[in-house]
């Protein structure tokens, strides 16, 4: 007799969105007063991308514009730019990763002003891309007013992003940030003056940048470099380094080979 070929389960096919929807289902069992705000954002869509969508859009929702005609945006957005929902995915393993306050990824999907605004930010780039410019602006302002997270939409992003906290970072117009990075509250990559054309700097893969750090100027970050906490960093930095100070200055190795996952921000500073 034949053997019938099973199906994969939805945990192989998506596993992140399996366990959003596990998450939100336990909280819609056990709190009922949160029921109908995890079924609208959740549990009453069929895919990832579906309810993404959705949640950004309604923690965007103005009188200037409603959360369905941005929702409307993002879903023809995504028609467009499916690899939008991969580095969302992405964003949240590594957020999962690498904070100890994230134990269900759940968690940086409905609450996480960081997580949120980069999806925002994905949605404006492309959005930017397709010409639709003005819209894309207009995600950046809303983004600053409700995350208070400030990325032009040209900025180039990779995936596996964590922005932990989010709060008072500002990404210029020429910026680019690489693969599994880490940003935490108070960071800037901006520019040294009114110049016009690429100003601003350039993050490689695997970099963690700490806490106030300015990052000024069309500099290069090196790959898997650390940054130090209140750093003013204005040359570029070789990699797998530790820049601190202000002006930041090389004080020795990154301490290890992924600083970016590892989120290790002491050090020893050599004399």
């Amino acid at each position: 007799m034949r053997k019938i070929k099973k199906q994969p389960s939805l945990k192989i096919l998506d596993p992140v969105w399996q366990e959003i929807t596990d998450g939100a289902q336990t909280i819609a069992d056990n709190e009922p007063c949160l029921s109908s705000f995890i079924i609208s954002s959740v549990l009453n869509h069929a895919t990832f991308e579906e309810a993404l969508s959705h949640r950004i859009s309604q923690r965007l929702h103005h009188i200037d514009l409603s959360s369905d005609l941005i929702r409307q945006a993002f879903d023809e957005v995504m028609q467009i730019s499916p690899e939008i929902g991969e580095a969302a995915r992405a964003d949240i393993v590594a957020t999962m990763e690498r904070d100890p306050a994230c134990h269900r990824a759940l968690e940086p999907f409905l609450y996480f002003k960081g997580f949120q605004a980069i999806q925002t930010h994905r949605f404006a780039f492309a959005l930017y891309k397709q010409g639709r410019k003005d819209l894309a602006y207009y995600l950046q302002s809303r983004s600053s007013s409700v995350f208070q997270v400030d990325i032009n939409p040209r900025v180039v992003i990779g995936k596996g992003i964590m922005l932990d906290h989010g709060t008072g970072v500002v990404v210029g117009e020429t910026a680019e940030i690489g693969d599994y990075v880490s940003i935490l509250q108070g960071v800037t990559l901006g520019g040294t003056g009114k110049e016009d054309g690429d100003r601003h700097p350039k993050v490689g893969t695997g970099v963690l940048i700490g806490a106030g750090a300015k990052i000024l100027g069309n500099i290069t970050i090196g790959k898997c470099a650390r940054i130090a906490a209140g750093s003013v960093v204005l040359k570029d930095v070789p990699s797998c380094k530790t820049v601190a100070g202000v002006p930041a200055k090389i004080i020795g190795e990154a301490g290890c080979s992924h600083p970016a996952s590892e989120m290790d921000q002491m050090f020893n500073r050599k004399e």
